[in-house]
């Protein structure tokens, strides 16, 4: 499958129209919002369990990332600063570790007068690397998806499961299959 292909299945799959269902779970300004919290975040409830079913399918999740990290075929490479070293990694290969390892639950309340699955987290041994949520803390971010990615656990998972396979520079390190094509234009 390539990677259009990949896209046109996080369109036709319905997770664009997911996340739609989620943005249309709040009310339409941040000031209803503030007046009835508890009934949008029930009703968000329903589409965040639907999304985080749709995510565990290995292919839905692969071409979620793609999308999310480097917008389906724009972006080759993830390359990270890390202790004044710069480590390159191909796409493939990171969605590839993360696809393997990821699990995808919702979230749970954890304490009084929190809701559960008001996000899809992405774990990895039981330890949260990222999430999707709704952003509803203020007039300028109300209505807005969040993905986000807690970045050194990532990376840490990163390292460990692609080694390093080409040196380009002294500060430049290259992982996995990447070392068969950066550099090589």
């Amino acid at each position: 499958m390539t990677r259009f292909e990949e896209d046109v299945g996080f369109i036709i799959n319905g997770i664009r129209d997911l996340l739609i269902e989620c943005i249309k779970a709040f009310p339409s300004t941040f000031q209803q919002y503030q007046q009835g919290k508890d009934s949008a975040k029930q009703r968000l409830r329903v589409h965040m369990v639907k999304l985080a079913e749709k995510l565990q399918d290995a292919m839905l999740l692969k071409a979620f990332l793609d999308k999310s990290i480097f917008n389906s075929g724009e972006v080759d490479y993830l390359t990270v600063k890390h202790k004044n070293l710069f480590h390159v990694f191909y796409y493939k290969d990171v969605l590839d570790v993360m696809c393997g390892n990821f699990e995808v639950c919702n979230s749970r309340a954890i304490s009084s007068g929190q809701v559960p699955e008001q996000k899809v987290l992405l774990r990895y041994k039981g330890i949260n690397l990222g999430e999707l949520e709704m952003r509803n803390d203020s007039p300028v971010h109300y209505r807005q998806v969040r993905f986000n990615m807690i970045i050194p656990k990532v990376i840490s998972l990163l390292f460990k499961e692609i080694p390093v396979t080409k040196e380009y520079s002294k500060r430049v390190l290259v992982h996995g299959n990447a070392g068969k094509l950066f550099g090589c234009w």
